[in-house]
């Protein structure tokens, strides 16, 4: 759940030089560069950006459309969601790209594999759990959570504040694990509209961030759903019971849960 840097991501496949759907009626869609080497042209600031349909998207590049940061509003965050986007940017200040992975990755919560030791440790008690008890703490612990390999965060100011306006908008939500009043572990993702969709974790003791997973995983189950978006796999959530399926598969999915009107939160 935690995505990796964009950069370290393996590279997108062949995107054609002006895909199908940029050619919608949409008027404030933005098209794609038609130099076939070159990236999608950003959108105008603070653009109200309308995204193609699920089955659109299911036939399209990863990639979807480019922005600066000023296009992360609540409401074309809450619309992205809707179809299967999320934001992926790369480093603070440059173009963010607004992105659809083939695969994506899922955590089925029949499928969740905890382990004896987490198990040992749930046992064990002495932690408390919550949500939305403390998002800004949370998404700040995420930014600074050190990640091998990767030159920087992708959680930069702008997001940050992007997301905090998401969650006092009640789209975004936060899991907290505390071990005497003190802050250990926790993540946060974005209710699709029925699915949740898990952004970033971190933990300061030993297998906290995985026990904010399984909380958050009884919650949602008690609400009603089965599933939650993890966007990439990464080996961490792969020991948990996630893994991989074709992106047309998951915004079929997605498209069945959006009619549910469930409420999560």
């Amino acid at each position: 759940m935690t995505r990796p840097h964009r950069k370290a991501r393996p590279a997108p496949r062949h995107r054609p030089p002006l895909a199908p759907y940029y050619q919608l009626p949409a008027t404030n869609y933005c098209r794609q560069n038609r130099r076939p080497a070159a990236f999608p042209a950003p959108c105008p600031p603070a653009m109200r950006l309308t995204f193609p349909s699920l089955r659109e998207i299911a036939a399209g590049p990863e990639e979807i459309v480019w922005t600066d940061a000023t296009a992360l509003t609540v409401e074309n965050l809450r619309a992205a969601y809707r179809t299967g986007i999320f934001p992926w940017p790369s480093l603070p200040g440059e173009l963010i790209p607004w992105c659809s992975p083939d695969p994506r990755a899922v955590l089925v919560f029949d499928e969740l594999t905890p382990g004896r030791t987490l198990e040992k440790t749930v046992r064990r008690g002495g932690l408390t759990f919550t949500i939305d008890r403390a998002f800004s703490s949370v998404i700040a612990a995420c930014a600074a959570a050190p990640r091998p390999g990767q030159d920087g965060t992708w959680i930069a100011p702008a997001i940050i504040a992007a997301y905090t306006a998401l969650h006092h908008a009640g789209v975004a939500h936060s899991v907290e694990v505390w071990r005497d009043k003190k802050l250990i572990g926790g993540l946060y993702g974005v209710d699709a509209g029925g699915v949740f969709c898990g952004e970033s974790m971190f933990h300061h003791e030993p297998n906290a961030s995985k026990l904010a997973i399984i909380h958050l995983t009884q919650h949602l189950a008690s609400r009603g759903s089965s599933w939650m978006d993890i966007q990439q796999l990464t080996p961490h959530m792969q020991r948990l019971g996630a893994r991989e399926v074709p992106r047309e598969r998951y915004l079929a999915a997605l498209e069945r849960e959006l009619t549910t009107a469930r409420a999560l939160f």
